[in-house]
């Protein structure tokens, strides 16, 4: 059957996208919430969501029927062109590509990113009993190809939707370089009105085992909360049970495919949502006003891990010309003394030279040992806690908003929760106590 022949049989019965239908072969019949079409689909596929939340592609041929089961929740307003409770907070749903909105094509195999808001809105239908979403398309990119560009246009954006009436809003986003946007975005955004929460997916929804369903519901209930923060929402475990909440300058992805990849490094979840939120540690309540896009970044810096082996000339070709270096270091800070007066010239230069540690957990301390000391004397800056990625975005954000003696002050205040007062180690073993 083509493509239009199963619309046309679609209309015929009054239903849309978000509907509850029945699609019958004579043989086998299926039941679930009809959902939109996207540009893998075959000709002859209509994808249901089943009430056991995951998606099957049904072939439809001239013997299948199909029949209305219940028309979607809410009532449509043309300004949101979806479901519409004005009895619910409104949110945002901004899609940027990543797996969260991807689907497969099936000619190649390859995961592709979603291609309209509809897609990305009723991947979870469910999220409408939450809140309004207001669903849009920022750019289509795996989170490999974001830039800093990208990171000051969603910045924009967010502030636009918050200003513009929403009480929150919710980013999709790929999980590769999520840690490096929400830290962007904890310095970039001030005064925030409501939540800004950053969600991906792991496994593509397209999969039975995807996480994006629990993980769009989870950034939801937290998108229509009081918090005055970026947040990561991820899986808190493997399995289907509940997401942690990040703060956005304190998260690192920690595995490749586990749904449950991501981690607190050097402090705790602000909190946790199961089919409510428990939020358990202290954090920043939305403001009233107007949020703030101070979006400014200098992006000449560079970021370096050393290893041995690393030479003096090479360290040179990476950091020539450069407006700061970010230098993730061994143990509390170290490198190679040989590396030391390369180091000391580049700061005599006018370079900004800022140390953090390799290490997962724990923080840098040059005070301890004869290099980190020569460190200190050559004119480094410690980077106390910070993840390297972290710390990398606070550089280029600093850079761009101070000169001189300020640049480093700035650097080691505690703008946006990145640097922690108490160190925390890793907190997921005993976590579920905190599940009230």
């Amino acid at each position: 059957m083509k493509r239009e022949e199963i619309k046309h049989m679609v209309e015929e019965i009054g239903a849309e996208e978000g509907d509850f239908i029945e699609v019958s072969d004579g043989k086998k019949t299926h039941r679930g919430i009809l959902m939109p079409r996207h540009a893998f689909s075959g000709d002859d596929i209509m994808t249901l969501k089943l009430e056991n939340g995951y998606n099957i592609g049904i072939r439809v041929g001239d013997e299948s029927s199909v029949k209305l089961v219940e028309k979607k929740k809410g009532k449509k307003n043309k300004k949101h062109g979806r479901q519409y409770d004005k009895s619910k907070p409104s949110v945002a749903l901004l899609g940027t590509g990543g797996t969260i909105a991807s689907y497969v094509d099936y000619a190649t195999g390859a995961v592709r990113p979603a291609s309209t808001s509809e897609e990305l809105a009723l991947l979870v239908p469910e999220i409408f009993d939450i809140c309004n979403v207001d669903a849009k398309i920022i750019f289509q990119k795996l989170s490999e190809n974001i830039t800093p560009r990208d990171w000051i246009k969603i910045a924009e954006k967010t502030a636009d939707e918050l200003n513009g009436g929403n009480e929150g809003v919710i980013i999709a986003h790929g999980t590769d370089t999520m840690g490096y946007t929400s830290a962007a975005l904890s310095f970039m955004l001030k005064n925030l009105t409501g939540p800004v929460v950053l969600t991906g997916s792991q496994r593509s929804s397209d999969r039975p085992s995807s996480d994006s369903f629990q993980n769009l519901l989870a950034a939801a209930r937290v998108a229509t909360s009081d918090l005055g923060e970026i947040a990561v929402v991820m899986h808190g475990i493997s399995s289907p049970g509940y997401c942690s909440v990040y703060r956005g300058t304190k998260v690192r992805k920690m595995h490749s495919s586990r749904r449950d990849a991501f981690r607190p490094i050097n402090g705790r979840p602000i909190g946790f949502v199961d089919d409510k939120l428990h939020l358990i540690t202290d954090y920043r309540r939305k403001s009233d006003g107007d949020t703030v896009a101070d979006a400014s970044l200098d992006t000449n810096v560079s970021l370096v891990y050393f290893h041995p082996g690393l030479s003096v000339d090479d360290f040179n070709k990476m950091t020539e010309g450069k407006d700061g270096v970010l230098i993730a270091g061994t143990g509390l800070g170290h490198v190679n003394g040989k590396m030391i007066p390369a180091i000391e010239e580049l700061v005599k230069s006018g370079t900004t030279v800022v140390m953090t540690t390799q290490c997962i957990w724990g923080r840098v301390n040059m005070n301890v040992y004869a290099t980190g000391r020569r460190l200190v004397d050559a004119g480094v800056i410690s980077g106390k806690d910070m993840l390297p990625e972290t710390a990398l975005v606070k550089m280029m954000w600093v850079l761009a908003h101070f000169e001189g003696d300020e640049i480093g002050k700035m650097m080691g205040e505690n703008i946006a929760g990145e640097i922690s007062g108490r160190t925390y180690y890793d907190t997921y073993p005993e976590q579920k106590k905190y599940i009230v």
